[in-house]
């Protein structure tokens, strides 16, 4: 494994995407600022990366740079000081009879069926729901770095035990956990997958004794974003430096 004296940051080059459709912001333009070569982008420079405020989509490590836009903001959640609200707490306990198997970053035909119906279910009209197999496997599945895929079934008390429910990547990091993406089974009513998934992250987070859990960016004003804010205490990364927030309000009551 590389050490940060021996690839320094100045080892890397940092350039700005041209203009392009913001997914989560309406009448805007995004860009993104990419670090590269991404051949030189392993576990210490990410985890270096990654707490500067950059993210990962496949071999790509990004973060935002759009022009008199700063709308997103990189976010960690605190693992030791996190306290579930009642919400939280039930969702962890309705779906903790789940069974959980980790792995390492392939190819299984299950797995993206059930990616496509997640976008089509929650992403319609974004281009995802459109993804082919490639497409999936370039944002998903390439990864230089430690990851991790996480599948979720119903476990031999559920409706249909062994039914792929969830499935979620990850990458370790130095101090923590970054959430890359999760994907989950949409048509099931009255479920909270995607709260789990988060309880459940943070939670290994914690007995891994890593004190952040990374979850990519937060919009205030985009709805897709707003269950981030109550992952408290919630910290953002504010001209450099991350802090807890109090002026982020969160949606639902404790």
């Amino acid at each position: 494994m590389s050490k940060l004296k021996e690839l320094p940051f100045t080892t890397l080059q940092f350039y700005a995407t041209a203009p392009y459709e913001c997914s989560y912001l309406p009448n805007r333009l995004a860009r993104s600022q990419v670090a590269t070569p991404t051949h030189l982008i392993h576990a210490d420079i990410y985890g270096e990366l990654v707490s500067s405020g950059f993210r990962r989509s496949g071999l790509y490590t990004y973060r935002p740079y759009c022009d008199g836009c700063k709308a997103c903001t990189a976010c960690r959640v605190q693992v030791n000081h996190f306290q579930a609200k009642r919400y939280q707490r039930r969702a962890f306990q309705k779906h903790h009879g789940l069974s959980v198997q980790v792995g390492h970053l392939g190819y299984f035909e299950e797995h993206y069926q059930l990616y496509m119906q997640y976008q089509k279910h929650r992403h319609l009209g974004g281009g995802m729901d459109s993804d082919d197999q490639e497409q999936y496997k370039q944002f998903l599945l390439q990864s230089k770095v430690n990851s991790r895929l996480i599948e979720f079934r119903d476990g031999p008390n559920d409706p249909e035990p062994g039914k792929l429910r969830m499935v979620s990547i990850i990458d370790m990091i130095q101090d923590g956990l970054s959430s890359v993406y999760t994907f989950y089974d949409a048509s099931v009513k009255n479920a909270s997958y995607g709260t789990y998934c988060i309880m459940w992250q943070l939670q290994q987070a914690k007995d891994l004794g890593l004190p952040y859990l990374y979850l990519g960016y937060y919009i205030e004003e985009s709805p897709k974003m707003s269950y981030k804010a109550e992952f408290e205490p919630l910290e953002i990364l504010l001209d450099s430096q991350w802090q807890v927030n109090p002026t982020i309000r969160t949606i639902k009551s404790q």
